[in-house]
């Protein structure tokens, strides 16, 4: 089997293979499309307020706490 990889766009669903390839590619062929996806900004704040994370025997800090932290 042979094969090669380039990139191309797709114009009303045809994908030209460039003119270096066109004499291998003369029969059938077996077809992979593979499209970067677009990454979606997460915003991790809103994303754990919608899921929170489950800890097993969590307990916050009392306001106490977190002062007490902050001195030493």
């Amino acid at each position: 089997m042979y094969a090669v990889e380039f990139q191309a766009k797709a114009k009303n669903g045809i994908i030209e293979i460039p003119e270096e390839y066109r004499e291998r590619f003369t029969e059938n062929v077996r077809v992979i499309l593979l499209v970067e996806e677009k990454r979606t900004m997460v915003n991790i704040i809103d994303q754990l307020l919608e899921e929170p994370l489950k800890v097993k025997n969590f307990a916050p800090l009392r306001r106490e706490e977190v002062y007490e932290q902050e001195r030493e």
